[in-house]
């Protein structure tokens, strides 16, 4: 029964189901129909609206090129525009704003670019020239107004100015002409090393860049020549003004020659404070500005820095050269040093400045003038070592003090170890391994060239007790100078003690000499080997012994107060030497012989002296005091 209801359920079921699927079909078979014949009508629809889209898009495209045209013509009014703005900035000139004047040249050549590169245009060639001109025009102006800008900030330095950008210890006092009149050489130079020399403000910074764009422009437009004349005039004129301000001036060999040695002296320290103003101040100011206003034309600018510098170089290297090639003397070894050490210390800056292709020949100049000055001063060196050697003068110090030569020729060796560091950068241009030994070999030399001197000097004396006085005094002097200097390091403690022992030589002759004959007065010698008889001698040759002392001591105290030793200690010790023979001998002879004169008559017409009036006379020798009676 249950089973019989549940099919009947089921087959009731099934037929819904398959009545609603034959409606389902019924509706999908009529949606067919209808989509079918809507897509018919479309079909019909698109053709019908195709003559319309080709007309739309035509449309489209006639409105796009209308566009470009418009924009087109914008763009070429817009030239013209601009054209004429810049017209009118060109004929008002560039003083009253250079900047706008300046945009106005590059607006006219963007106009002739423009219709250079859109010739199809009718105006294009009308528009071309009538810019070209206005261009041409419009840079004439500014060469002009480069030139009167530069000329009106390019002013000679005055010295003053110059002066306060240099280390406190290098500007002028009152004891020096120009800062560096006089001699220059300071043996502490090496403290310039670190000195600080201020670059002086030849154009103000401010227009600066004003004659950088300027310059620009004209090398844009060609007119690098222009540029570079007009750069080159102003700026070279107003160097040299400035040279001369400072007291530079041309010399000759012939006008350098003919000066008296103290005024070539002084010109020649002034030169050495030109050379370091003009290098490390003056042609360093020119350098900078150089740089900076023809900044990006490196062919141009180190062109104008050599051109510009040129005359200023060749005027300063001349004097120079005027010195180096003028007849040697020894003063002029001191001076050539001087010159040479500033050209070495100005080298680096020289080879810096002038290190570009067209300043070759500036920069070669002065290395040569350095090689020259070395050259003339090695050969002054030599000179004067000849000159010691043979100098033939005939003065003679009749009092048998120090010679002249001496003196000088010592002052000569210690001036030269003030040029220590000097000499040996000197010795090393001639390829020297070792500068010290060099200088030792050379001063070693110059004091045997004085001693063989002197020696041919001592033979001018008829006393040979003054040959051996002068010969102690000057050697003596020589010793005692070397002691006190740097000389002593380079000749060596043995060379001191040898001629120390030829001081004592000396003094030892001049004792013998001088001494003997009348020490023979005081000296009884034995008939044999016993001791000496009084018996055995008279009363008229202890006389005659006593009248011969007395005329021989006065004759040597007359004559040897007349001699010098300056040195105190020297003279002390010589008098000592002396009386330590002279006052015991004197005292044995008065007192062993004494009482036979002063038995007699007239005692005191033989005994003259007592051992003291000697010692106080000993004191008198070698005070070079001057009698009324001629020297002998």
């Amino acid at each position: 029964m249950g089973v019989a209801q549940a099919m009947e359920a089921l087959t009731e079921r099934a037929g819904l189901m398959k009545e609603s699927l034959q409606k389902s079909q019924t509706i999908t078979d009529n949606m067919v129909g209808i989509l079918g014949s809507f897509d018919h009508r479309l079909s019909a629809l698109e053709t019908a609206m195709r003559p319309t889209q080709i007309r739309t898009h035509s449309i489209r495209r006639a409105h796009e090129n209308i566009d470009k045209t418009l924009k087109a013509a914008e763009v070429i009014l817009d030239q013209f525009d601009l054209s004429k703005k810049a017209e009118a900035k060109i004929l008002r000139g560039p003083h009253e704003d250079l900047e706008s004047y300046l945009e106005a040249i590059d607006q006219l050549r963007g106009t002739i670019k423009f219709f250079s590169n859109n010739k199809m245009f009718k105006s294009a060639s009308g528009v071309i020239s009538h810019a070209t001109g206005l261009l041409s025009k419009a840079l004439s102006k500014l060469e002009d107004e480069f030139r009167q800008i530069l000329q009106n900030y390019s002013k000679p330095m005055e010295p003053d100015r110059l002066f306060e950008c240099l280390p406190s210890n290098l500007r002028p006092s009152s004891e020096g002409e120009g800062g560096g009149g006089g001699k220059s050489h300071d043996p502490h130079h090496k403290s310039l090393e670190n000195a600080i020399f201020t670059v002086p403000t030849v154009i103000p910074p401010r227009v600066l860049p004003l004659l950088h764009d300027l310059a620009q422009q004209m090398v844009q437009a060609g007119h690098q020549q222009q540029l570079f004349k007009t750069y080159r005039d102003t700026r070279a004129a107003v160097l040299e003004q400035s040279l001369r301000k400072l007291g530079v001036e041309r010399l000759s060999k012939d006008d350098v020659q003919r000066m008296q040695w103290e005024v070539l002296e002084a010109k020649i320290g002034n030169w050495i404070h030109y050379m370091r103003i003009s290098v490390k101040l003056l042609f360093a100011a020119e350098k900078k500005i150089c740089d900076q206003i023809l900044d990006g034309v490196e062919s141009l600018r180190d062109q104008c820095f050599g051109e510009v510098t040129v005359n200023s170089v060749a005027v300063l290297l001349s004097f120079g050269e005027a010195i180096a090639k003028s007849k040697r003397s020894p003063e002029k070894l001191f001076v050539l040093l001087d010159m040479y050490e500033i050209m070495r210390e100005l080298q680096p800056e020289i080879e810096l400045l002038f290190g570009s292709q067209p300043c070759t020949e500036m920069k070669d100049s002065a290395l040569n003038l350095t090689k020259r000055l070395a050259q003339t001063a090695q050969e002054t060196f030599a000179d004067f070592e000849e000159a010691v050697e043979k100098d033939a003068t005939k003065t003679a110090v009749m009092d048998g003090t120090v010679h002249p030569l001496t003196s000088y020729v010592i002052n000569y060796v210690k001036f030269l170890f003030d040029y220590q560091s000097t000499l040996r950068l000197l010795f090393q241009e001639f390829d020297c391994k070792d500068p010290d030994t060099e200088l030792g070999a050379v001063t070693t030399r110059i004091m045997h060239a004085l001693q063989n001197n002197l020696n041919g000097k001592s033979k001018q004396y008829k006393d040979a007790a003054l040959t051996q006085l002068f010969l102690m005094n000057n050697v003596h002097y020589i010793v005692r100078s070397v002691r006190r200097s740097e000389a002593k390091d380079l000749l060596g403690d043995d060379w001191v003690q040898i001629h120390r022992r030829i001081v004592q030589q000396h003094a030892n002759q001049y004792k013998r000499v001088s001494w003997a004959k009348i020490l023979q007065c005081l000296t009884v010698q034995s008939s044999g080997s016993g001791p000496v008889d009084n018996s055995n001698i008279s009363r008229a040759s202890v006389k005659d012994r006593f009248k011969t002392f007395n005329s021989q001591f006065e004759e040597l105290h007359q004559r040897q107060c007349q001699w010098t030793v300056p040195d105190s200690e020297l003279r002390e010790s010589l008098r000592l030497a002396v009386a330590e023979v002279l006052l015991p001998a004197f005292r044995s002879f008065l007192k062993r012989f004494g009482p036979m004169i002063e038995s007699g008559k007239n005692p005191q017409k033989y005994i003259r002296f007592s051992p003291e009036d000697l010692e106080r006379m000993l004191n008198e020798f070698f005070e070079g005091k001057t009698w009324s009676e001629p020297k002998r």
